[in-house]
């Protein structure tokens, strides 16, 4: 095997830490990591994924951050995890079993950060994991511990329903009903 697909290979069943910290209001909750977010050690850091971009181009970020500058996030009010913490190469691989546990892990971290909003990036995997078989991208009903839940598109980029400025404006939605800190970190 070459260096990085070894290091892909690797990188299997690893986890990436949560980004959370005191004041975190919006938690943004991937479906799981991929091989190279977890060979990495940064959520969403695959080339191609659209997730930085649209953050930034929404407002939640003044600037565009790289995958490298996640632990920033709290700094403006945001965080990151996901809904199965183990890499797989896809999300396929994952079973429905595993999505299902998620709300109770999710609903703990809610309570413990104070979490305002979890906004769970991949409609299909949420239907899946909260049992909302018709769930669509937006706001939901449901609340997990103290927190609202909003539904985004997933930014992968084999996503290719949404583009980058719709995906952008679905992020744009939630930001307009969130309360981030007045004050950000320097770009």
């Amino acid at each position: 095997m070459t260096g990085m697909k070894a290091d892909l290979e690797a990188a299997r069943e690893r986890t990436v830490e949560d980004v959370v910290g005191p004041g975190t209001a919006v938690m943004f909750c991937g479906i799981n990591p991929g091989l190279y977010s977890a060979a990495t050690g940064r959520h969403f850091a695959r080339p191609g994924n659209r997730f930085w971009p649209a953050l930034h181009l929404s407002g939640f970020t003044p600037r565009l951050l790289r995958p490298s500058e996640q632990h920033l996030l709290p700094s403006y009010g945001l965080g990151v995890t996901n809904l199965v913490p183990r890499a797989t190469a896809k999300a396929a691989e994952l079973s429905a079993e595993e999505l299902r546990l998620a709300p109770a892990r999710l609903t703990r971290l809610a309570c413990e950060a104070g979490l305002e909003v979890l906004a769970v990036v991949g409609v299909s995997a949420y239907r899946v994991a909260f049992g909302r078989p018709k769930a669509a991208v937006g706001p939901s009903d449901d609340m997990i511990g103290p927190a609202r839940l909003w539904i985004l598109p997933n930014p992968s980029g084999l996503n290719a329903h949404y583009t980058l400025p719709a995906l952008a404006a679905e992020f744009r939605r939630l930001r307009e009903t969130t309360t981030l800190p007045e004050t950000a970190p320097p770009s």
